[in-house]
């Protein structure tokens, strides 16, 4: 089979398409052939050297994909060769085949095409696990998303609107805004001209955001706890601001607040497995109704996915760029 390599870490230049040896599915795992897979930045940093695979994952770049099921390895049940399936994955998305541990497959979820349902695992799973199961959003609170526009912050701004939620997000431009209010955005914050704390607290009259989903890490540190309401809930998914802030404990024990730190890519199968079996369960109806659905900003041939990196690193994009085989 085919698959995207990394010789060395660099720019979206190391991305080679390459032959390389089929994988062969283990006790437990699935093997898919692969309709599409999707760019995250944490396939940027691990083409950069920054963020290597667990152990006993694929070398290949790639947390998601969709496709067919083209094999079964031993134990596994309730799924068969033929089916249409999109997967949480720990690598290997990136290529033809990828072998993927049964519990981390999910049904194409009614009302989804083949392809589109590649932008969906990374993303559904990070956004529910993270601001459901984690900081628990609530019916008439708000949540604020950082990087509305981005995979992540169009999936979030669609849940957090089906359970009720009032939502305001962070882009930095109108048509970027735009697109998030067509999704359900009800406060639209222009990062690179507004205050967000004080555009938060305007919005909300003096109280702030009950739950707040943050990319940025460190250089939003400070200003998230100050934007969080009483008892609110900052959930930590990235660093593209810095690892390293400043935390005013006493603001946080003033407003009886927590933050929170997580990823997937790492977690035990059994801990993936339960996410992606609540995604099932919570989420997967919200598509059949029609009250969610895939954002995809283009789609790219698997063996130009160096360019879907740029796009993604230069933030040219809304919701997911696709990579597919064909």
């Amino acid at each position: 089979m085919h698959a995207i390599t990394i010789s060395e870490p660099g720019g979206p230049e190391a991305l080679v398409w390459a032959e390389v040896p089929d994988p062969q599915p283990g006790e437990g795992e699935v093997l898919v052939e692969v309709t599409a897979s999707a760019v995250n930045r944490a396939d940027i940093m691990q083409r950069q050297g920054f963020y290597d695979p667990p152990p006993g994952a694929s070398a290949h770049p790639g947390l998601e994909c969709s496709g067919r099921v083209a094999a079964l390895g031993p134990g596994v049940s309730g799924w068969a060769v033929g089916d249409e399936v999109c997967a949480l994955l720990a690598g290997g998305g990136y290529a033809e085949k990828v072998v993927v541990p049964a519990g981390q497959l999910l049904p194409v979820p009614q009302g989804v095409g083949l392809k589109e349902a590649a932008a969906l695992p990374e993303v559904v799973c990070t956004v529910w696990s993270n601001v459901f199961m984690v900081a628990h959003l609530r019916p008439g609170e708000t949540l604020l998303v950082h990087g509305g526009s981005s995979g992540i912050g169009t999936m979030a701004i669609q849940l957090a609107k089906a359970v009720g939620a009032k939502v305001a997000v962070t882009a930095g431009t109108k048509e970027k805004l735009e697109r998030c209010a067509e999704l359900g955005a009800d406060v639209l914050i222009n990062y690179r001209e507004q205050d967000f704390v004080a555009e938060v607290k305007d919005a909300t009259g003096g109280a702030g955001a009950d739950v707040i989903l943050d990319n940025m890490g460190a250089k939003y540190l400070d200003r998230n706890v100050r934007a969080l309401a009483v008892n609110g809930r900052l959930a930590i998914i990235g660093m593209q601001g810095g690892r390293k802030g400043e935390l005013d404990i006493g603001t946080l024990l003033a407003k009886r607040a927590a933050v929170t730190a997580t990823s997937l890519r790492a977690r035990p199968l059994e801990e993936k497995a339960a996410v992606v079996a609540a995604v099932r369960e919570h989420v997967w109806p919200l598509f059949a109704g029609g009250h969610v659905r895939p954002v995809v900003d283009r789609e790219l041939p698997m063996g130009e996915a160096a360019e879907g990196h740029r796009v993604v690193e230069e933030s040219g994009h809304i919701g997911k760029v696709l990579l597919v085989t064909s």
